[in-house]
């Protein structure tokens, strides 16, 4: 599971507990999991499973209990905080359910941000095909207010791509999208898999939004607990009911 030139990112017996004594709570129990380069990963299960922690703590974004989190070959908990904020910068790209554009730059700067920050030219030619794929070409001009929401949405999964990052996190990206501005949104990322090679991991609870991934994880109660390659919107409802009637509490 650790081939770093199969797996973008990969989990072995990752645990993570919050809390000591009568609160403690196991988030995350022994989950080994992998994401291959070039795919779209998509990551269901009921609320309280553990599907955002472990996108958080797959991303560095969260310490792990015990186990291991790898981005390609590199072990995650042996980074330092410096090195860390590097791997996230450099090799790891974010879409969040609030898009997160600075209101006072125009799209275009948005975009770019991330080299801005980092002090790296952005590469003219991936550039133009990252804001062809999103469909922006005609918005790089305008600021955040001047767009809607599935265009802000756009705007910041080519901000995720710009780097060229190893491995895409998308954490409900469609959450406060209506459903045509959401479908334009899943495509775009579907089109940064097959179009420029990406790698997306999307945590989701939509079943149709999950219908556009190659593959998709279920999580129950800190676990996986199954998988579908090649989903439709009616085998991943099918699966989501089946564990909704397990799964107790949640």
């Amino acid at each position: 599971m650790n081939d770093a030139d199969h797996w973008a990112a990969s989990a072995r017996e990752l645990t993570k507990v919050y809390g000591q004594g009568e609160t403690r709570v196991t988030a995350l129990d022994k989950v080994s999991v992998g994401f291959r380069r070039g795919e779209f990963t998509a990551i269901m299960g009921p609320s309280g499973s553990g599907k955002s922690t472990l996108m958080h703590c797959m991303a560095g974004l969260d310490s792990l209990t015990s186990g291991s989190a790898r981005i390609g070959g590199t072990e995650l908990g042996s980074l330092g905080d410096r090195r860390l904020t590097r791997l996230r910068r450099d090799r790891i790209g974010f879409v969040f359910q609030s898009f997160n554009l600075l209101p006072t730059l125009t799209a275009g700067e948005n975009i770019t941000l991330p080299l801005d920050i980092a002090r790296r030219r952005p590469d003219p030619e991936w550039l133009a095909k990252v804001v062809a794929t999103v469909g922006l070409a005609d918005r790089l001009g305008h600021r955040p207010g001047q767009l809607s929401g599935g265009q802000q949405q756009r705007v910041a999964v080519a901000r995720a791509l710009v780097t060229r990052p190893e491995i895409v996190f998308a954490d409900e990206p469609t959450g406060n999208l209506d459903s045509r501005s959401g479908a334009e949104v899943l495509g775009f990322l579907r089109d940064s898999v097959r179009g420029l090679g990406s790698t997306v991991v999307m945590v989701t609870h939509d079943p149709v939004a999950a219908a556009y991934a190659d593959r998709v994880v279920f999580l129950a109660d800190g676990r996986v607990v199954g998988e579908l390659s090649g989903p439709t919107a009616e085998a991943v409802l099918d699966f989501v009911k089946r564990l909704d009637a397990g799964s107790g509490q949640n």
